[in-house]
């Protein structure tokens, strides 16, 4: 049999603004329904972000994550993973209230600070929303802070809600910075890494980083000791990356978040159509997209039944 892959969807996020692209989904109900298309695409995992359905910014809103998932847990058994990353000038509270609030699946957990720059958008020549200028001008001074007490403050919220986290790791010494972690007993092997490359203050979307930073990792965790996946930014950097990542026993990350374009010249018209691109590349190197109840076992996740997505009690009252 062809050896399974996880294919994650990362359906709207922070680093693009919606000008850049009419498929960009900003509406809780778009998000649901790009979401749901994704999966029938072959998605098994949907990163989730939401953004305020008037103006399209990024949002901390715990009651449009609750509307979302909600949804989304209602029109599919897909692994639900809301974001802990956020966006420009969203503080660690922010960024992790959807641990207690939701106890999902899986979330992610950036490995470290980086610069993180989405300036370069501004020399395009969109006709920008002036909030839309001015987020991206604002992280020409933007750090993206993942101090050792953020990770460890992350890390508690994490296994307070039962949660997996996805280990988001976008330069190679942030690979020290997890082994520190696993050492001090504060992330629990087996890991679910994600090498997220090609944001401006990262490492390169390029496939030699790609490889020296799995080898770094086989090194310091072991090489039985995580499974992982990739996030190639742009168009290059997705699809490029995509193709290295299937050929060496990864998984993949594609959507709208990371990447506008299905080819070097087309926006793409959803998230479904580059999730099908994905899962026609695996399909031509032999990998079989796997379903949300084989990336389940796979992962080692708790299951969707003991989260508490839509309740909303910890935020209403």
């Amino acid at each position: 049999m062809s050896e399974p892959v996880i294919i994650t969807c990362a359906v709207t996020g922070g680093m693009t603004v919606p000008t850049q692209s009419p498929a960009i989904p900003v509406t809780p109900e778009h998000i649901i329904q790009d979401a749901v298309d994704a999966v029938e695409a072959g998605a098994a995992v949907i990163h989730l972000h939401v953004r305020d359905p008037e103006t399209g910014a990024p949002s901390a809103d715990l009651a449009l994550f609750e509307e979302v998932l909600t949804g989304l847990t209602a029109a599919s058994d897909a692994i639900l993973q809301p974001t802990t990353g956020g966006g420009i000038g969203m503080s660690i509270t922010e960024r992790a209230a959807v641990l207690p609030a939701f106890r999902p699946e899986m979330a992610t957990f950036n490995a470290g600070s980086i610069n993180f720059g989405l300036y370069g958008v501004l020399a395009r020549g969109f006709d920008l929303q002036p909030w839309e200028r001015n987020y991206l001008e604002s992280s020409r001074d933007y750090v993206f802070r993942n101090s050792f007490a953020d990770l460890e403050y992350m890390c508690a919220q994490l296994r307070g809600a039962e949660t997996k986290p996805e280990i988001e790791v976008y330069d190679v010494g942030q690979i020290n910075n997890v082994r520190h972690l696993v050492e001090r007993g504060l992330l629990d092997p087996p890991l679910h890494l994600q090498f997220v490359l090609g944001v401006l203050g990262g490492n390169t979307a390029e496939v030699d980083q790609l490889l020296h930073m799995l080898r770094t990792t086989e090194r310091a965790l072991g090489s039985n000791s995580f499974t992982w996946s990739v996030a190639g930014i742009g168009y290059q950097g997705e699809f490029r990356l995509a193709a290295t990542s299937l050929v060496l026993g990864g998984h993949v990350r594609v959507g709208l978040e990371d990447n506008l374009r299905v080819t070097e010249t087309q926006l793409a018209g959803s998230n479904a159509d580059l999730v099908a691109k994905a899962c026609a590349l695996a399909q031509l190197l032999d990998r079989r997209p796997v379903g949300p109840a084989e990336a389940r076992a796979m992962l080692g996740l708790k299951g969707a039944d003991r989260t508490t997505a839509g309740a909303g009690e910890a935020h209403r009252g």
